[in-house]
């Protein structure tokens, strides 16, 4: 074996960031021992060395981004050892399994650079000198000459803008990701929100705001299903299908100062008030270690966004694809009622609800607000769960 290349970390995860080394050039390894750690979208992950050797050359540093399949550490070869970056039992290396995987309800929802990506970027050698002595990260910077190459002008622009400004800070690991999806969604959805409220006047100042919505939810799915499903659609080729599922996987968009994670609390209309809290908790605690599966980020049917645990009243939610819709929550706040002619002080709740319209008729989406607004103004005692 001669390189120990990034593995296919699984969940459609193409990329990582090198976090931390914890071998560097003349070490010898054992089998298993920690060779560095990786940041995805997901979660740190140490990475073993797959055989025992002397390491040769370590490729990157810490905040690179690496492409799966890419090399990451070199080992020393013997004369006459085999050159094929094959292991004994013929994986391919890169491609051994990944050993050792390594938050108050404030849910907010919105949802690179390779380790040898100098070597595609189109500069001249003169141009590269300049950016080293300006400080500048050529990664950053778009080329605005011939083929998108990048021109002194270009540097020197960067240059100014740094000595302004401070240097950008490189979007990595969770952020990153995050950039990605919001571009995604916002490039193929077809967004249309409803705003409404719910008249939560009998609430007690102990009711838990997060249960009743994904009650709620689970509530207005059972009404109407059409929002609880995946859209997949290829205008290009004409070919586009929904999956309308019967299981209710709630993505829960929590907030962190990593980034935005949007963990999968399952099977929601099958579980009660305490179970759904215990999951609540659990996924926070999780997300908030860092130590939550990629497989637990995976696969939710429609999304919660109780950004009112925060602050704001209503927003526009993004559906991110193949979700259908979102559901945003505002802050509780009072405000004057009426009722039977009768103007009183109530509290309410609002409610903000993104689908994607190319999926979803205004009808349906109408339709399962008003079922969720239904739920959400039951008394305590009358909900059957």
């Amino acid at each position: 074996m001669r390189y120990f290349r990034l593995p296919d970390l699984g969940e459609g995860l193409a990329d990582a960031d090198i976090v931390e080394w914890h071998v560097k050039a003349g070490d010898t390894v054992a089998v298993d021992q920690l060779l560095l750690s990786v940041e995805t979208a997901k979660a740190i992950v140490e990475l073993p060395s797959p055989c025992a050797g002397v390491v040769s050359h370590c490729f990157g540093e810490p905040g690179d981004t690496v492409n799966t399949g890419e090399p990451l550490v070199e080992f020393v070869q013997d004369e006459g050892s085999d050159t094929t970056g094959r292991e004994d039992n013929g994986s391919v290396v890169g491609e051994m399994p990944v050993a050792r995987e390594r938050s108050e309800d404030h849910f907010v929802i919105g949802q690179g650079n390779s380790l040898n990506a100098g070597a595609r970027v189109r500069v001249t050698p003169s141009v590269r000198a300049l950016a080293r002595r300006l400080n500048v990260d050529i990664q950053q910077i778009s080329g605005s000459g011939p083929d998108g190459r990048i021109t002194a002008d270009d540097v020197e622009k960067a240059g100014r803008l740094d000595q302004q400004l401070g240097q950008g800070e490189r979007l990595t690991g969770v952020r990153k990701s995050m950039a990605r999806t919001m571009a995604l969604a916002h490039a193929q959805v077809v967004p249309v929100t409803l705003f409404d409220e719910a008249d939560v006047s009998h609430w007690e100042t102990t009711e838990d705001v997060s249960v009743r919505l994904v009650q709620a939810i689970a509530a207005g799915c059972a009404a109407v299903p059409d929002l609880n499903g995946w859209f997949h659609g290829d205008e290009q080729h004409q070919q586009m299908t929904r999956r309308l599922i019967s299981q209710i996987d709630l993505g829960i968009a929590v907030d962190t100062e990593q980034g935005l994670f949007v963990p999968v609390l399952r099977d929601v209309a099958s579980r009660s008030a305490d179970d759904l809290r215990a999951g609540l908790d659990r996924l926070k605690a999780d997300v908030r270690a860092r130590t939550i599966p990629p497989r637990e980020m995976q696969g939710a049917t429609i999304t919660l966004s109780n950004y009112g645990a925060i602050a704001g009243r209503y927003g526009t939610p993004v559906v991110v694809p193949p979700t259908m819709a979102i559901l945003g929550a505002g802050r509780v706040l009072e405000k004057p009622l009426c009722a039977m002619g009768e103007l009183f002080a109530g509290k309410v709740l609002p409610l903000s609800l993104t689908f994607d319209h190319r999926a979803v008729t205004g009808g349906e989406a109408s339709r399962f607000l008003a079922a969720v607004i239904t739920d959400l103004q039951k008394e305590p005692d009358l909900i059957d769960r």
